[in-house]
């Protein structure tokens, strides 16, 4: 075997006689998707060559010769001229071979000394992932702030009133609520997401250099002065640990998880929303596509490819997790595929989070039809509910009596029964005797002098306005609760600009 085989592109192999069969070389390649880390390979390895230059290892012609080949390097893959060939192994191999072509193996064999491939890559994946926070953060800030928008704007919607729509559980019909809480309950989600981001970073600025292959080093470098340079706030304390561990890695994989997850939630409300049977929000056309063959189509892909994509990114953590789950300390071969999904799950939430928010940001939400169906399914029956139990009825009772007066208003729509508007027969339709029939014993026998005893004032909660008016607890739809949670997300989305 060459015996000059880190000049080839391999760092390994002064104790083999061969060198290694095509199929190992296949399946050891990773230079083809590690190549993004040339960037992070590159400041590491200056760094590196500055305490090795401290130490007395490298001269400092040395270094600087070294430093200097080493951002030319950069320059030319950043330009596109310098790449990998088949015969290295990985962007370590590839860039170490490309500098000692350069420089000789005098000098650039040197850089080798006190580090090895295992807290090497251990460092540069989290610097790596630093910067895509950094890139994820910003978009998401973004879209929060369109969020944001889109709030503001339904709180005062309707003639300056702020626009009800039909609050869901279970898909049904359940409680009238806010337009501006709905969005916001979608971006305190996001804004969670955010938050995890930043507790992230506290664990992931922690340096691996000085870590070696699992020992440590022996050559007295100056670790601090590497992660300092490196932009690392602090030293892991253990080597095995430092270079087996990629749980920074897969905390991002599943905060990244999360994000997709979110957004695919929200995602398939537009996609309900945008059918013709909701007609609650329009999508820009510059954000839709249409059909090869159905001329009339205009398509939420966006939505579905976030939908979609979410499912592939929670893949990457899956797949992440299992490549981890049975490895024995300290670094296995195994952990190359630890990059991969990763890069991938960042790639994906690039694409996504700008086309969600143009989406988002150009989407025409229809007021009127929110509003008009807000009350519909019966929607208010809780709020007869509580009207009685603020009259001393006890629950169980009020809740009994509130699905009487649905019940009755079910067997007059089977009857072909419509309402005062024409449409079907609900709750504000019932007649004053409908309501004193239903409700008047109770009345009767548990009335505690608060408010009318008249089973007829129960009109006054049958209206989504004075619904969603009474919920006034600090997480509540009241316009009241609403108007200081925006500003609170607002005052959120700041801290975060």
């Amino acid at each position: 075997m060459d015996k000059n085989n880190a000049v080839a592109g391999v760092l390994w192999g002064g104790r083999f006689d061969g060198g290694p069969s095509k199929s190992l070389e296949n399946i050891s390649r990773s230079w083809q998707f590690d190549i993004r880390l040339a960037k992070y390979d590159i400041l590491g390895s200056i760094a590196h060559a500055r305490a090795l230059n401290s130490a007395g290892i490298l001269q400092n012609h040395e270094f600087d010769k070294i430093e200097q080949e080493l951002r030319t390097i950069q320059e030319e893959i950043l330009a596109g001229s310098l790449m990998p060939t088949s015969s290295d192994e990985d962007v370590h191999g590839f860039l170490e071979r490309i500098l000692i072509e350069r420089v000789g193996v005098e000098i650039g064999g040197k850089l080798r000394a006190g580090r090895s491939r295992n807290d090497q890559i251990a460092a540069i994946i989290r610097m790596y992932l630093l910067d895509s926070e950094v890139q994820i953060r910003k978009l998401m800030v973004v879209l929060l702030e369109v969020i944001e928008e889109q709030a503001t704007k339904a709180f005062t919607g309707l003639n300056k009133r702020s626009v009800i729509m039909p609050g869901r559980t279970h898909l049904q019909h359940a409680q009238p609520v806010l337009l501006t809480h709905h969005l916001l309950a979608h971006g305190w989600a996001l804004l969670r997401d955010l938050q995890r981001l930043t507790d992230w970073k506290v664990r992931a600025k922690y340096s691996t250099y000085g870590a070696s292959a699992l020992a440590g080093d022996s050559l007295g470098l100056d670790e601090n002065a590497i992660a300092k340079e490196l932009g690392f706030n602090n030293l892991e304390p253990n080597s095995v640990d430092a270079t087996a561990s990629r749980d920074v890695v897969a905390e991002f994989a599943f905060i990244l998880s999360l994000i997709a997850i979110n957004l695919s939630r929200f995602a398939e409300e537009l996609i309900l929303w945008n059918t013709k049977e909701f007609d609650f929000v329009k999508l820009d056309d510059a954000y839709s596509t249409g059909s090869s063959i159905m001329p009339q189509k205009k398509n939420p892909d966006i939505s579905e490819l976030t939908r979609g994509k979410s499912g592939r990114i929670i893949g990457n953590l899956t797949g992440l997790l299992t490549t981890l789950k049975g490895l024995p300390l300290a670094y296995n071969r195994d952990l190359q595929e630890d990059k991969e999904p990763v890069f991938d799950s960042v790639d994906q939430l690039l694409l996504v989070l700008p086309a969600f928010a143009g989406q988002l940001k150009t989407a025409n939400f229809n007021y009127e039809k929110m509003q008009s169906t807000a009350g519909g399914g019966f929607a208010l029956a809780t709020d007869i509910a509580n009207w009685l139990v603020k009259r001393g009825v006890p629950f169980r009772i009020a809740h009994e009596l509130a699905g009487e007066c649905v019940r009755l208003c079910e067997q007059r729509q089977t009857t072909g029964s419509l309402g005062a508007d024409g449409a079907e027969y609900d709750l504000k339709d019932l007649e004053d005797a409908d309501f004193e029939e239903i409700l008047g014993a109770a009345l009767a026998k548990y009335f505690v002098n608060k408010g009318t005893s008249s089973a007829a004032g129960v009109r006054e909660v049958l209206s989504i306005e004075g619904s969603a008016k009474s919920r006034t607890s600090f997480s509540g739809t009241a316009p009241s609760s609403v108007s200081k949670q925006l500003i609170n997300f607002i005052k959120k989305i700041n801290n975060f600009r």
